[in-house]
């Protein structure tokens, strides 16, 4: 490598739903960007992150989990984002879970075989294995469904290998210039990011009684010396307003108090937030609702 010469790329990180790829993103990052629980299908939008390092920039995709089910215009949504992501990336990242391959993993497959990049298996939470030969065994199944570049285990929880996929994605990049600069880690603006924390903060709380029903607007976002934020929770039927609210208001509290901890986080300050409750009906399967709540990366 020369002097001036630097390199940059996109890469995607695609998969099933719950295989880890925004907790992925978040260790590259070394900071929280993508929202994650442990429901599939938490990540809905395409979400850049953007890591520098001296000559190299890459900057990651992070996308919906790949589906099998399009039973409403919101998983379409999703599908359709995760597809157009491979499109005109210069590295793919597909992200399996250890030894559990499904009919949603090969799903998955038959897109990359139309992709012409290089593409990296990483073989994510190989931590929760005790038995370790298990892998062993199973990796060499694994060279068989795609020429993979390099099948990489690792855990995105614990970070182990990370370093190692991180350096083969940046082997692969492009010589190029960088097309953030060296400081940025995102293109999403933080009114964005914090709907995602107050959607998170839903689905890890209410995930069992009301796993997809919601979606966060931002209502307003006022800069003063304390920013006062009002976020509205879309539900899509009134029987669900009173579950996010709780008895006396204590779940809608909870996630209060819990968003505010990490929006201050984002904002280096103290905030005042104000939720509201709101019904949308049917806004998960109109297309129209989407776009009008900020689902800006639906392709017609």
């Amino acid at each position: 490598m020369q002097n001036n010469e630097t390199f940059c790329g996109y890469v995607a990180i695609v998969g099933r739903p719950n295989v880890g790829k925004s907790t992925l993103l978040n260790r590259i990052l070394g900071e929280k960007l993508s929202i994650t629980s442990r429901k599939p299908q938490t990540t809905r939008h395409r979400i850049l992150g953007v890591k520098t390092l001296g000559a190299v920039q890459t900057i990651y995709v992070d996308t919906p989990g790949i589906h099998q089910l399009e039973t409403h215009a919101l998983n379409r949504l999703m599908n359709k984002t995760a597809r157009q992501a491979l499109k005109d990336v210069d590295v793919v990242i597909f992200v399996v879970d250890s030894v559990k391959w499904t009919e949603e993993d090969e799903l998955v497959l038959s897109l990359l075989s139309n992709v012409k990049c290089p593409v990296i298996l990483a073989v994510n939470k190989v931590d929760a294995l005790n038995d370790k030969t298990v892998l062993l065994s199973y990796l060499p199944t694994l060279t068989e469904k795609l020429n993979f570049v390099e099948i990489i285990p690792l855990s995105a929880k614990r970070g182990t290998n990370v370093d190692v996929l991180e350096r083969k994605v940046a082997s692969l990049l492009p010589e190029s210039p960088h097309y953030f600069p060296a400081t940025q880690i995102t293109d999403r603006s933080p009114r964005f990011r914090m709907g995602e924390i107050i959607r998170e903060k839903i689905v890890r709380i209410l995930g069992e009684e009301l796993p997809y029903a919601t979606s966060v607007e931002i209502e307003s976002f006022q800069i003063k010396h304390i920013p006062m934020i009002s976020a509205i929770i879309w539900v899509e039927r009134d029987g669900q307003k009173p579950i996010v609210i709780g008895k006396n208001g204590e779940r809608l509290k909870e996630i209060g108090i819990r968003s505010r901890v990490d929006i201050e986080k984002l904002l280096g300050k103290k905030v005042h937030l104000r939720l509201w409750v709101k019904v949308r009906g049917g806004w998960s399967d109109d297309e129209r609702a989407l776009k009008s709540l900020g689902y800006i990366d639906f392709l017609e």
